[in-house]
């Protein structure tokens, strides 16, 4: 479980986008968390999540891009221990399946397919660090649909 507040109040805003559809005000809390936390300058745990979370509720796809190479940036800089501290059960490696795919899909809707295709090998190759679980399925799911969408292309 979660014990970090900031997590939680991203979650909030989370919730806030895929679970009651309020997109924009997902973005505004989101928005006001970044300034918060200091930006980029802030605990890289924050940064990551924070920028993955907020790439998802951008209207232009430029923009989507900014935040998710922002958010596998920040993922670079983070421990187990920290990871664990906040309460996420998860190690650091189990992040970035997601944060590639993520960065795959941007790609693709930006026509740059060999970008797209490098971050779908590097999401690949990182899968096994994935629980078998519902979030483990989710991301192997969105990049078996990446895969079939770049082979189609």
């Amino acid at each position: 479980m979660t014990t970090d507040a900031t997590l939680v109040r991203i979650g909030q805003g989370v919730a806030l986008h895929h679970h009651q559809g309020q997109r924009e005000a997902a973005r505004d809390l989101f928005a006001q968390i970044w300034d918060e936390i200091g930006g980029e300058r802030g605990d890289p745990l924050h940064v990551c999540v924070l920028a993955h979370s907020m790439a998802d509720v951008q209207d232009d796809v430029h923009q989507e891009l900014v935040w998710d190479q922002r958010a596998l940036a920040a993922a670079d800089l983070l421990s187990d221990a920290r990871v664990a501290e906040a309460g996420v059960t998860m190690p650091v490696a189990g992040l970035y399946p997601s944060l590639h795919l993520n960065l795959a899909d941007c790609y693709r809707k930006l026509g740059d397919l060999g970008r797209a295709r490098e971050h779908l090998a590097c999401a690949q190759a990182g899968i096994g660090a994935l629980g078998d679980d519902e979030y483990g399925q989710l991301i192997k799911d969105g990049l078996d649909r990446l895969a079939r969408q770049l082979t189609s292309t």
